[in-house]
């Protein structure tokens, strides 16, 4: 599908979009954009859960302005890409290993044939959570990686292990396909602005939901038990005392202070134990540090432009 622009979000000029596949199949929507002159390298954008390659055109505007070539990915079952379900408003997965058969086919069919090196990678969210458990089965193809507000545990869960058992019991019985409790089909941007656990920018919170009432088919709704059971299978792994040493690429991790989705104090504990890691908390911002006011995310890209493109680890 066509990327969609709208008059408050436009998208930037000179995309290359196009669909590619998976190792198994799964059509995945992908685009790339070219600055002016020579570039700088190339930064890989892999958003969050229920994320859509539009909802970060200003960042990716920010990126081209630095030099960079971008290169952009919606993960299988949201964005432009192939849903996993017959309700198609549905997140899920089964297991989060799967999602590194879209990273693989993002590297060998955008990455590389179209790419210029260095590459660096930017995750968010879920996404930044897929590229640290990549990173830890195997060297990620960047030089270095920043991550923003990180999947490692779940904000205001009081009894996870209770919480995974329940989850894990309701998927067990054959509810993996269904909403996880509480949740339903419609995306988080279309609900009211007012109590979002997103930003604290009305304005770019505008841009998003512009996006979604274009054209609703980019957005996902709540994901699904089966998508919650794999979520907690990994942020288990993320507590693992070890797992952060067996990292070794370079990583800035950007937590969010006021973060009502991801827990900040588990990131943090996290982000101590990489080998090749630096940590920074942005008081006072939500979870969506990229969509924030300008005051957060001028922060973000003063951290940013310190570690990218950096040096020889």
């Amino acid at each position: 599908m066509a990327l969609v622009s709208t008059p408050v979000n436009l998208a930037p000029p000179g995309a290359i979009e196009g669909k590619l596949r998976a190792i198994d199949g799964v059509e995945l929507r992908a685009a790339r954009w070219a600055p002016e002159g020579t570039p700088r390298g190339t930064v890989a954008l892999l958003g969050g859960r229920g994320e859509f390659i539009e909802k970060h055109f200003e960042t990716i505007g920010d990126l081209l302005a630095r030099g960079f070539v971008v290169a952009a990915l919606d993960w299988r079952g949201q964005g432009g890409s192939e849903r996993q379900l017959k309700d198609k408003m549905k997140g899920h997965i089964d297991d989060f290993a799967l999602y590194t058969r879209d990273f693989g086919a993002f590297v060998g069919d955008v990455l590389s044939p179209i790419c210029p090196r260095p590459w660096y990678g930017l995750g968010h969210s879920m996404g930044a959570a897929i590229l640290l458990m990549i990173a830890h089965e195997r060297p990620l193809p960047f030089d270095r990686l920043v991550v923003t507000s990180p999947m490692i545990a779940i904000a205001n869960v009081h009894r996870p292990k209770l919480t995974h058992f329940l989850i894990e019991a309701m998927d067990a019985v054959g509810f993996g396909g269904a909403y996880a409790p509480g949740g339903g089909p419609t995306p988080i941007g279309l609900r009211p602005y007012e109590g979002n656990p997103l930003t604290s920018d009305p304005v770019r919170f505008a841009r998003m939901a512009s996006t979604l009432r274009v054209d609703p088919s980019v957005g996902t709704g709540w994901p699904t038990v089966g998508w919650l059971h794999a979520a907690f299978r990994l942020m288990r792994e993320f507590a693992d005392y070890e797992y952060p040493l067996e990292i070794l690429t370079p990583t800035l991790v950007i937590a969010a202070g006021q973060d009502r989705v991801t827990e900040t104090r588990a990131t943090e504990r996290f982000a101590a134990r990489l080998r090749a890691g630096r940590f920074l908390v942005v008081d006072g911002a939500q979870h969506e540090i990229l969509i924030e006011r300008d005051r957060f995310r001028d922060q973000f890209w003063a951290a940013f432009d310190a570690f990218i493109p950096g040096t020889e680890p």
